[in-house]
């Protein structure tokens, strides 16, 4: 009688023995290369262009850190764009706490709030052109509707908002507000449903309620909503763009450039064509924009370290 023979089992493949490693990978593969392509690649090519002097078309000159030499040797347009830059950080943070409040507001089950909320929710959705279009007839002089308010109260605008040095900046940033506002309300009314009723409920029985349940209960569960809303404001105001573009062009004289449109006047603008010196120009930006948002990611890391 034949013994029978031990049959040796099929060699698995690598790919089925490291599949559940392996799978994810393969679907981040594409984003990753395509992100490394158009994001980091552009950076690091920034920071080569900008040792050089360039016209775009021509052979580059290199010119080691004469461009960053000339920056921070007394350029006046880089000092005004910087310290211009400096306000719209500043004053567009402002769109974190009226966000806040406008999600609480809106967080309640009446009657006809969701019309509310598409209300509220309105300016996100159209484009920044439409919104600084929309701005610059508000403010047109006399026959604006800011200026028939100011009017109607005694306040009298020379120019116009648009039309003054000194108030021509604050101007654009509240138009960027109303936007930036939508967009952190939506973020924290997202929030605001993963809020736990349980921890809610024991805050009310134990007292709690008003500004002392929103700063010990709420807001810690809406860190993560927090933390997405500055570093998407941080950058939001360090790029901005489209508004001055569209309402000063960075008039008056000037006085409403930002570090953003500086880089594109001398880069592409009629009169530019400076590479080499706009890549400077965004280098500096990169930087400052890294500063902030390392900070949050570093106070994110250390909030999730000592919560294990």
């Amino acid at each position: 009688m034949a013994t029978p023979t031990a049959t040796t089992p099929p060699t698995r493949s690598w790919y089925k023995r490291n599949e559940i490693a392996v799978t994810p990978w393969l679907f981040l593969t594409p984003g990753i290369l395509f992100f490394a392509l158009y994001v980091i690649f552009p950076i690091f090519q920034s920071f080569w262009i900008s040792f050089h002097e360039w016209d775009g078309l021509g052979e580059k000159t290199w010119v080691g850190i004469a461009n960053y030499e000339r920056l921070l040797g007394g350029d006046r347009k880089f000092e005004t764009s910087f310290w211009n830059n400096i306000r719209w950080l500043v004053l567009y943070l402002l769109a974190i706490p009226m966000g806040l409040f406008i999600s609480l507001f809106l967080n309640q089950k009446v009657f006809g709030i969701r019309l509310y909320k598409s209300l509220f929710f309105f300016p996100f959705v159209i484009s920044q052109v439409v919104v600084g279009l929309v701005f610059s007839w508000f403010y047109l002089p006399n026959n604006g509707l800011f200026d028939v308010i100011t009017g109607w109260v005694g306040i009298d605008v020379s120019g116009g908002i648009l039309g003054n040095p000194n108030t021509a900046t604050y101007g654009i940033i509240a138009a960027g507000l109303w936007p930036q506002t939508a967009y952190c309300m939506i973020l924290y009314l997202t929030g605001l449903n993963s809020v736990d009723p349980e921890q809610v409920e024991a805050a009310r029985l134990d007292g709690a309620k008003g500004a002392r349940m929103l700063w010990y209960v709420i807001l810690p569960q809406l860190k993560p909503a927090t933390f997405i809303a500055f570093v998407v404001t941080i950058i939001g105001a360090l790029r901005s763009f489209d508004f001055i573009a569209v309402m000063t062009n960075g008039g008056p004289f000037g006085s409403t450039r930002v570090l953003s449109f500086y880089m594109f006047e001398e880069s592409l603008s009629e009169f530019g064509f400076r590479m080499g010196y706009g890549a400077a120009i965004a280098v500096v930006l990169f930087f400052i924009m890294l500063v902030f948002i390392g900070y949050f990611l570093w106070s994110m890391y250390q909030d999730e370290k000592g919560a294990r």
